[in-house]
């Protein structure tokens, strides 16, 4: 899901197993399309899940910030739902939280206090925050509400290795659920390798197709922030961040 090269939507749990989600170590959000989706697909998003960490290190992940694409740097407490977006290419920062959709903003050095203008740019905030996460994340959310998993089957990745494709499309989640994508995992590692995406979901052609690469440890679970020619930069993971970091909008050394 994504409004436009850089616009993804879509977010919030994640996938039951072959038996029931109480004995599946990946249990789907409430909401995820068990029947519609197929078998081997949901096989693949949890060996997926298994790959970069497990479920449960996943859930006991806290804090995780970073640089998306040099235009925004983000703050995100898994938990609460609190969320921190400095814009770098303005001076602009937002403090909310994804939950509730309240939040602060300051502009030019000033505090926005009319209620319409915060409204507006919180609601602003939030749509990064979910399009941004996703290019992080996605991986993590196969199985999401609202999502439809398909097994297309065995293919290759524009750099031409081998692969396991299968579709992903969603119904009325998210900024955009008109969206698709194809998402390719490598059958020897399990991990995500390559996605295309799809403004429209009937779009015979995709947006963009761009691969997944170097993952790397970041506390108890794996990330790749290399999307080929974009790079998602300064990941890290965090156990503890001062309250601060969420309610001030001095920006934070992290």
């Amino acid at each position: 899901m994504k409004k436009h090269f850089l616009f993804i939507a879509l977010f919030v749990g994640v996938f039951c197993g072959c038996t029931t989600a109480q004995k599946s170590s990946n249990p789907a959000a409430e909401g995820f399309n068990l029947a519609g989706s197929d078998p081997q697909a949901i096989a693949l998003a949890d060996e997926a899940m298994k790959a970069m960490g497990g479920r449960k290190n996943w859930d006991n992940t806290h804090f995780i910030t970073w640089n998306f694409f040099g235009n925004r740097r983000l703050v995100w407490d898994k938990w609460t739902g609190d969320v921190r977006v400095d814009n770098l290419k303005n001076d602009q920062t937002v403090l909310l939280n994804i939950n509730t959709d309240k939040g602060r903003v300051m502009k030019n050095g000033q505090e926005i206090t009319q209620p319409d203008s915060v409204a507006k740019y919180v609601k602003q905030g939030k749509s990064a925050w979910i399009n941004d996460a996703y290019w992080l994340v996605m991986p993590y959310k196969l199985k999401d509400s609202g999502v439809t998993l398909k097994y297309i089957g065995e293919d290759k990745t524009e750099d031409g290795t081998a692969a396991e494709k299968i579709q992903m499309t969603f119904d009325g989640v998210g900024d955009t659920p008109q969206n698709k994508y194809y998402v390719w995992f490598n059958p020897d590692s399990h991990l995500v390798t390559q996605w295309a995406y799809y403004a429209k979901a009937d779009n015979e052609k995709p947006n963009f197709v761009l691969p997944w690469k170097t993952y790397k440890p970041y506390g108890k679970i794996m990330l790749s922030g290399d999307r080929g020619q974009r790079q998602l930069t300064d990941i890290q993971v965090f156990d503890k961040l001062p309250k601060s970091v969420f309610e001030s909008f001095e920006k934070p050394t992290l």
